[in-house]
């Protein structure tokens, strides 16, 4: 019957598997004899103590998790320093990526030529002869036994089929395990398992590198033994080379032009060399060319520690130099009427604090270098003066350093050559420097023409009919003198003297004495340049004429102290501006007619003239500076060291900016100016310091142009601020002026 033949087949099947196994060489061990349904056992599970019971309802309960491909181990607290903000930033981007194991191998296409010699090395036959498989390649003896297998597989199916029906474990078997003769035929085995793995990862985006190779510098390979004795055979040679050129340059001097004058030269120079002191000149003279050529050694490369010193200065006052550039008060939107002035740099130097700041100019042709001038305004405290020139791309030191035996007043820069300085001094004398040079070029004496008193200001004019470079000087003994350089000699010309309109004084014999006026200050027409105005101790303004040496052309009594500076306006020929120790700033207006013209009450009522603004700053105005931007600004500076600014177009009342620019109690502001070009302004004080400001854009306003106009040319722009004068002038001035 069937059902009894079933156990035959089983032991059957059993055998021919056995046999197949060892015929292919496995060395499985057997499990024995036990039955194939063994596996279907239910196992009994083991339970353990703390394990929870839960209901239905909890175990259908979802919890979701979300798997990150975040390191856990990977640090979240990185900083790193932030120089487009200045500041340390906590880093966003933390690298995830955790390598357990890395491999490095590498692949070869099989029909490649570097694959066919590999293979042939080993003994591994072509790949005609081979068929691919999914684990890996078969050669044909080992296809051999494979067929033979099939063949015994194939006749063992036809027996199970025979006797009954295979089980449906052993057809999923058969059916996942496809014959050798797919194989054969290069056809892609299926996996034995129907395993199939499935990853994925995120995209790591690239990381983009920049970088720039700039040339190496040219370098070259030295090497050398150093002994004393090369040392010193080096130090001869350099110094025999010395002693050669001062050789040569003794021979190219005029030599004698008669043969017996040169055989008397020749006698002359043998018994020179026959002195005994000779060898102490000698010596003093190698000192001497040491050190010149130890200064050579540093001149050589002045100029690129110049750069490098910029360089470095521009990094240390980097936000000072962005301010500089760039930054405009935001807080000038929301007040109209105020303004205020931001520090910028502050100029020092070591030799210079115990000195006070008497001039500053700046350079007409370098707008970013200015020159100071220094001394002491104390009679009892004279000594040893400086002149220093600054530039804005180096705060740190001085450009050019120049001490000077006698305080320096004044100082001021040739407008066409900008190497030219002409200076006053406290004792009277002028002189003219050359920037490239440490000594004054041309210095005046008591021979030639020197002030008595202190010189407090000189000033450069166009030079004359043939081309000779001349300025003015004004001292306190009263002369107002025109310098004149003729063949590298100073000439003088008086052109005036300050004489007090009260005539001479009686002195203590009964003897009449000269009064003369005390010149402290001065400035010539921009236009007119043979007009000028003077101001004196006595707090009176000279108008004057280079032609006119006996008489004023007009004179008012301003202030009732000293008059410290006296300016034109740059853009109106009739305004100027007057400051005084007696605490007030003064505009005025040039009269039409001259004291010449006048009669007795007309010149007491020249005297008496009022002024067309009057400002009290409640305390000694140093120095008064208009604005060369517009015809209505105008800075101040007091003892007490405050600044003022003032815009006649916006308040004619009250500064539209006061503040304190002095760090130190006690510290009087002594000069003002204003840069041609930036909208900056350096102030001086007495303890040797120049600080420099900029300027808010409320105390630097401009007429706005309309839109699609062309741009304006300097003739219409200064009109335009005459114009801008003049309006608000018609408020102040009194009818009979406007009437004339």
């Amino acid at each position: 019957m069937p059902p009894k033949a079933a156990p035959k087949s089983k032991q059957g099947d059993l055998s021919r598997r056995r046999a197949t196994r060892i015929k292919d060489g496995d060395d499985m061990t057997d499990m024995g004899d036990t039955d194939g349904d063994d596996w279907m056992n239910t196992k009994t599970l083991v339970k353990p103590d703390d394990q929870l019971d839960l209901n239905e309802q909890e175990l259908k309960e979802e919890f979701t998790r979300i798997l990150t491909a975040n390191n856990p181990h990977a640090p979240q607290n990185i900083v790193r320093y932030s120089f487009k903000e200045r500041q340390y930033k906590q880093t966003s981007h933390v690298d995830q990526l955790a390598i357990h194991f890395a491999l490095d191998g590498n692949m070869l296409h099989k029909e490649s030529d570097e694959a066919k010699r590999q293979m042939a090395k080993l003994g591994i036959p072509e790949s005609g002869e081979v068929a691919g498989s999914e684990g890996g390649e078969t050669t044909p003896a080992a296809a051999a036994p494979a067929e033979g297998e099939e063949g015994k597989d194939e006749t063992s199916a036809t027996q199970g089929e025979e006797t009954e029906p295979a089980k449906e474990g052993d057809q999923r078997e058969d059916a996942a395990t496809p014959g050798p003769s797919a194989a054969a035929k290069g056809e892609k085995l299926t996996n034995q398992f129907n395993f199939s793995e499935r990853a994925s990862q995120t995209y790591n985006n690239p990381y983009r590198e920049r970088g720039t190779a700039t040339e190496p510098p040219p370098r070259a390979t030295f090497s050398s033994n150093v002994t004393q004795w090369e040392i010193a055979d080096a130090y001869h040679e350099d110094f025999e080379k010395q002693l050669e050129a001062i050789r040569a340059k003794q021979v190219h001097k005029a030599p004698p032009t008669f043969p017996h004058h040169q055989h008397h030269f020749q006698e002359k120079s043998k018994e020179k060399k026959t002195i005994p002191g000779r060898k102490e000149e000698e010596k003093t003279r190698k000192k001497l060319t040491i050190t010149e050529t130890q200064g050579d050694d540093i001149s050589r490369i002045s100029k690129a520690t110049k750069i490098v010193e910029r360089m470095v200065n521009q990094n240390t006052y980097d936000d000072i130099a962005q301010d500089f550039k760039y930054w405009e008060d935001p807080s000038d939107e929301y007040r109209d009427n105020e303004g205020t002035m931001l520090p910028l740099w502050r100029f020092s130097y070591e030799k210079a604090k115990k000195l006070a700041v008497t001039s500053l100019c700046w350079n007409p042709k370098y707008k970013d270098l200015f020159a100071a001038s220094y001394g002491s305004y104390d009679f009892m405290k004279q000594g040893s003066g400086m002149i220093l020139f600054f530039s804005l791309k180096n705060p740190s030191f001085a450009e050019y350093i120049y001490e000077t035996d006698s305080g320096v007043m004044c100082l001021d820069v040739h407008p066409e050559h900008p190497y030219m300085v002409a200076i006053g001094f406290y004792d009277g004398s002028v002189g003219v420097y050359n920037v490239q040079k440490k000594e004054p070029v041309h210095r005046c004496t008591a021979k030639n023409g020197k002030h008595t008193d202190p010189v407090w200001q000189v000033r450069w004019q166009k030079d004359d009919l043939e081309n000779n470079h001349n300025f003015y000087s004004v001292s306190s003994d009263g002369r107002i003198v025109h310098w004149t350089i003729i063949k590298n000699e100073l000439l003088f010309e008086d052109v005036i003297t300050l004489t007090l309109p009260n005539g001479a004084a009686e002195g203590p014999d009964g003897t009449k004495v000269n009064t003369i006026g005390c010149g402290t200050a001065f400035d010539f027409h921009r236009k007119n340049d043979y007009l000028f105005l003077v101001g004196t101790e006595e707090g009176k303004i000279h108008q004057c004429s280079k032609a006119y040496s006996s008489q004023f052309l007009d004179t008012v009594d301003a202030h009732n102290m000293a008059v410290y500076k006296v300016r034109w306006n740059p853009f109106h020929p009739r305004i100027y501006i007057t400051c005084s120790a007696d605490w007030t700033v003064k505009i005025w207006e040039v009269s039409s007619k001259t004291t010449a013209d006048k009669s007795e009450s007309t010149s007491v009522e020249a005297q008496t003239k009022k002024p067309l603004f009057t400002f009290d700053l409640n305390n000694s105005v140093g120095d008064v500076a208009w604005a060369p931007y517009s015809s209505t600004v105008f800075a101040a500076v007091t003892a007490d060291g405050k600044m003022f600014v003032y815009d006649l177009n916006i308040n004619k009342y009250e500064p539209l900016c006061e503040q304190m620019v002095a760090q130190k109690k006690k510290t009087k502001l002594t000069h003002v100016e204003f840069n041609p070009k930036d909208p900056i302004l350096i102030v001086g004080d007495d303890r040797g310091n120049v600080t420099s400001l900029k300027i808010s854009p409320n105390l630097r306003k401009l007429p706005k142009e309309k839109k699609g106009a062309p741009p304006m040319d300097p003739k219409q722009k200064e009109d335009n601020e005459i114009a801008k004068l003049d309006k608000i002038l018609s408020m102040v001035r009194e009818p009979n002026e406007d009437k004339k």
